[in-house]
Parts: structure tokens; sequence; C-alpha cells
């Protein structure tokens, strides 16, 4: 299963909290894909209809925990496929459906359901459960809700600010997304669901992102130390070379001279092993000062060809 699939299995296994969450968690599965159809003689009948078992799992305890109704349930095969299916949870008596709109709003203001803190978080479990969906966390961090609605979306996206959640909304096509990018956002968000296993395995996974991405950068960071030094030596064996070949050494003080001929004998030793081999020794810096030395010198020495060769 998906990362998504994963987490919606739980929240779907989550047994019923206090009667007012579960209505609340009832009127954003109700209000995100669900129907209401009113016969001639004005009888009302409610249904959903989802391709995914845990909504309609979730659906079906909640109605049954909170109104002790008779549900109609079906599951059709959808066409072209061997393995999707469609499910459909239907309350068919008019009593029936006419109490669950009274109490969960639905068809007025179903802001009236979600005043309590737990049954905002229950709210957006039906709503993760319905049009939520989570990216492969090992490649990239990104969750949406798909809503139909701007007024749902912007629900959506003021409910995730009561627990600090900034999200962002976009319109794609004629839905509108409301979306988080930030791994410790998405975690705060399975935190408020309370998909406690779902959050476990995001934050193991982003352990392991942040211990492979800082061991990338420490060997980057050493390939290019590599890179750095290994220039530098080439640099630095070129301008001895051309010193040697232009006025040789003689011209050099005792210890250039000695730096220049221990340099082109040793082509890969560091800075540290250089200076060892010196009589006396000295450390890098002073290694690192001839060597600039008798690179100025070779420059002075090119600069005076070109002017020759103008001249």
């Amino acid at each position: 299963m998906s990362f998504s699939a994963d987490i919606k299995d739980e929240l779907s296994r989550q047994k019923p909290g206090a009667r007012h969450c579960r209505i609340a968690e009832i009127a954003a599965i109700l209000s995100m894909c669900g129907g209401v159809t009113i016969s001639s003689r004005d009888r009302y009948r409610l249904r959903i209809q989802t391709e995914n078992i845990s909504v309609a799992r979730k659906y079906f305890t909640l109605l049954q925990k909170t109104f002790n109704i008779e549900l109609e349930i079906s599951i059709r095969q959808n066409h072209g496929s061997s393995r999707s299916r469609s499910y459909t949870v239907a309350v068919r008596r008019h009593e029936d459906a006419v109490r669950i709109l009274q109490v969960t709003r639905v068809l007025e203001d179903d802001s009236l359901v979600i005043q309590k803190t737990c049954c905002k978080r229950a709210f957006l479990r039906g709503a993760f459960l319905v049009a939520g969906s989570l990216s492969d966390p090992n490649k990239f961090y990104h969750l949406e809700f798909v809503c139909t609605t701007k007024e749902r979306a912007e629900q959506i996206r003021q409910l995730l600010g009561v627990f600090s959640l900034e999200a962002r909304m976009v319109q794609r096509k004629k839905y509108f997304v409301v979306y988080l990018k930030e791994g410790d956002r998405i975690v705060d968000l399975l935190n408020v669901m309370e998909a406690h296993s779902a959050l476990m395995e995001l934050e193991n996974i982003r352990i392991l992102k942040d211990m492979r991405n800082s061991v990338n950068r420490k060997v980057n960071c050493e390939t290019a130390n590599i890179h750095k030094t290994v220039n530098a030596a080439v640099k630095q064996i070129e301008d001895i070379r051309y010193i040697r070949d232009t006025i040789g050494f003689e011209g050099l003080s005792e210890g250039l001279a000695q730096m220049a001929e221990i340099r082109l004998a040793n082509h890969d030793a560091t800075l540290k092993e250089l200076g060892l081999l010196l009589t006396p020794q000295m450390g890098k810096s002073g290694v690192n000062h001839r060597l600039r030395k008798l690179s100025e010198i070779a420059d002075e020495l090119r600069e005076k060809k070109e002017e020759k060769s103008y001249d």
C-alpha cells in the first residue's frame, strides 16, 4: 500500500470517540463525498460513494455508533479494472436521513459542529480520509486536500491554521487544493489527526533522509577539498618547473630552493608532510607561505616574458 493508504487505513480503524467528535467526522465525510436526494414525495436519502474501503468502513462505523440506524452497503466492480471497486453506503429511511442532516448541519452551516478543538481534529480526520493524500516521503514531502469548492478548501485551510499549520491553497483545474510541503508540518498534522503509527514511520524516514543528506554533504565537501588540494598541488608544481626551466633554483633563497626541490619530489604530499621533510621542519602555514612565494616568482617571470615578447 502507499503511504496515503496506510494513513487512511489507520484512521479508519480508530475507535469512535465522543459523540460530538463522531458527528464532526461524519459531517466532513458526508460534505466531501456524500450526496442527498429528495424523492417526489419529499423523502430524503443519503449516500456516500467512494473507491476507498477505508472511507466506507469509517463512515459505516460512525453512523452505526452515533445513530444506531439501518444502513445499506453495496460494492460494484468498476469497468476496465480488475481491482478497482466502488463502495456505496446509503441511508434509505427518510427519518434517519433527516436526523443525520439536522445533527451534522451539512445543508446549513457545518462549522457549528466543529466549535471544540477535539471536533476540529475529527473533522480534519474525516476530510483527509475522503480528500487527502500524502506523497511518498522517501522522495519528497507533499500533503494535500483536494476540495470541490473554494469555500470548503478555505475551511480546511482555516482549520489547519487553528493548529498553527500554515497551509497554501491553489486551484488545479476545477478543484481547489490545500497543501503542506514541509516535513515537520506534515508530522504535526498526523499528530493532530492522531495517526500515530504513520507519524512514527514518517519520523523514521525523515531521520534516515537527514542522515543520508548529512553524509552526502560531508562527502561532497571532502571531495571538493580534495579537488582543491590537487589543483593547488598541480599549480605549485607547474610554477616550480617554470622557475627551474627559466632561471633555475640557484637564484632562489636557500629556503625557497629547498621547498621547490622537495615539492617536485613529492607531488602527492600534503602541506603537513612537506613541512616534516624540510630542514628544519616547519608547520603548514610556513610551507604554504613558501609555496605562495614560489608562485609569485613564477608569475613575475611569466609577466616579464610577455613584456619582452611585446617589445
